[in-house]
């Protein structure tokens, strides 16, 4: 049976130019790859996994052609990044123009969490965007998420412009 599960969102942006934070790097071999138009199974594993205890909702009841037209659309880029050889999260962003993105979801397996592999994953995503001639990159982060999220983002010099109160509805 449905309930409804209450969160208040926090509306963070970064300001360009980025002002690298120090970070360690996680303890093994990490590599950094975008998925080009990644297979519908594999975004949906990474997906769920990633977002199953955050109630990560919004992209589970999408049918495979409108789950397709987001994941595969040229505004939208997805990194994951490997540890040991195996995926270890998610960072999905999104163009609104050329000089604003907008990271619509950041994440790891929950095997990695807290082995430092989140900042130094974040870190990669915003010098990647520093290449590039953006002013601006905005996230939102909920009362559901990770109790380190909304402190990781601060830390990399995310501010918040705003909140608001959502209900979500979950099985």
């Amino acid at each position: 049976m449905p309930r409804e599960i209450k969160t208040t969102v926090t509306y963070l942006q970064l300001n360009f130019p980025y002002r690298r934070v120090l970070v360690g790097r996680a303890q093994g071999q990490v590599a950094l790859l975008r998925a080009e138009s990644p297979p519908l199974h594999f975004y949906r594993y990474l997906f769920d996994t990633i977002g199953s205890d955050y109630y990560w909702v919004s992209r589970k009841g999408l049918d495979d052609d409108n789950l397709r037209s987001l994941i595969h659309h040229r505004s939208c880029e997805i990194f994951v990044p490997m540890f040991e050889g195996a995926p270890a999260g998610l960072a999905e962003l999104k163009a609104h123009d050329p000089s604003h993105f907008e990271i619509s979801f950041f994440g790891l397996i929950p095997e990695l969490v807290g082995k430092g592999l989140g900042a130094y994953f974040l870190d990669q995503v915003l010098l990647g965007l520093s290449a590039r001639d953006i002013q601006r990159a905005t996230l939102e982060t909920c009362t559901l998420d990770h109790p380190r999220a909304l402190p990781l983002y601060q830390k990399f010099g995310f501010e918040p412009y705003g909140q608001s109160e959502r209900v979500l509805v979950v099985d």
